[in-house]
């Protein structure tokens, strides 16, 4: 086996899992970044991935399976550049411990990703939030858990691991009602419950019962509902809801459209950004202002605050030649 192996082995083992302590999507992207560029590295240089050496992952083969991606695997250019960053942090890891590869690692560390265009957040509006709230079928189980999720992820902003990871112990529903979850880089927040929140999920949790340990929304049997099942629930309800309302079928509503109609909501209700920030657990508020962007509304109403320019419409008449000559003198 080659000095590759242990190296990447102890980079996942050592360095993300125990120095880092990186989360588990962490992990699952970095694993799914390495496990595609070794079968690429296979299948271009017919050698088995235990027997990859270190000089084989150089800068052309590594901008090989960048484009790749791109190319063959229709990634966007965020997807890549995150796979450029997990490869990045590798390569620095092993900076330090393979010296005799440093100028293959240099090269690959000088390797950059294509500047990224920041859309637009897409949000719900009021109308569409009543839609997608208004069509589950309250009379089965299923359907119960799914309105309360819903309702959950709009009022909350919580992100979709957030959702799924959550325990009946972590909902606090009387004085001071919250709910507790530990996001991005482990830091735990205390996100407030609206009264109808907390009638929501008093009946769900009367309804459910359970130990403090088992999951909040639970799937069908039991454990806790994967990314997946609450990406499909999101799409099946905005199915049913844009038969009411139409201009949901403009909009690609995901989990994460959920999270942004939370932040707009709070937005347009006038609180401070710097809040916004703590209530979705950003670390820097310059990734919550893009919000600020995405609200019409709230230009509009600094337009309205600006003085008028005084302009009257009409067209361009030049001077009487004879005055334009007296009064360039």
């Amino acid at each position: 086996m080659t000095a590759l192996a242990p190296l990447l082995e102890a980079f996942f083992t050592k360095r993300l899992m125990t120095e880092r302590r990186a989360s588990e999507e962490t992990i699952s992207s970095y694993r799914t970044t390495f496990c595609l560029l070794l079968r690429f590295a296979e299948a271009h240089l017919g050698k088995a991935p235990s027997e990859l050496e270190i000089a084989d992952l150089d800068a052309p083969l590594v901008g090989a399976f960048l484009e790749h991606l791109e190319r063959d695997r229709y990634n966007s250019a965020t997807t890549r550049n995150a796979r450029l960053a997990a490869i990045h942090s590798l390569f620095r890891y092993a900076a330090l411990r393979v010296p005799e590869h440093a100028a293959v690692i240099s090269r690959v560390l000088a390797i950059s990703g294509p500047r990224t265009h920041r859309a637009v957040v897409t949000f719900l509006t009021d109308d569409e939030v009543d839609a997608l709230l208004g069509v589950e079928d309250l009379s089965t189980w299923a359907g119960r858990r799914d309105h309360v999720l819903l309702a959950i992820a709009i009022q909350t902003g919580l992100r979709n691991s957030e959702l799924t990871g959550r325990c009946r112990e972590d909902v606090h529903l009387s004085s001071g009602p919250h709910v507790r979850c530990v996001g991005k880089g482990r830091k735990e927040r205390n996100t407030p419950l609206t009264t109808g929140s907390v009638a929501l999920l008093k009946a769900w949790l009367r309804e459910q019962p359970g130990a403090p340990s088992d999951p909040l929304f639970p799937s069908l049997r039991g454990g806790a509902l994967s990314a997946d099942a609450v990406q499909a629930v999101v799409a099946k309800h905005v199915a049913r809801a844009a038969e009411r309302c139409p201009s949901l079928r403009a909009k690609q509503v995901t989990p994460h459209t959920l999270r942004h109609t939370a932040a707009m909501r709070l937005l347009r209700s006038g609180v401070p950004i710097e809040v916004i920030a703590l209530w979705l657990g950003h670390e820097r508020t310059e990734t919550t202002q893009v919000y600020l962007h995405s609200d019409l509304g709230i230009k509009e109403r600094a337009l309205e605050r600006t003085t008028p320019i005084d302009v009257r419409p009409g067209r361009f008449r030049p001077s009487d030649p004879l005055l334009a000559f007296l009064e360039s003198l």
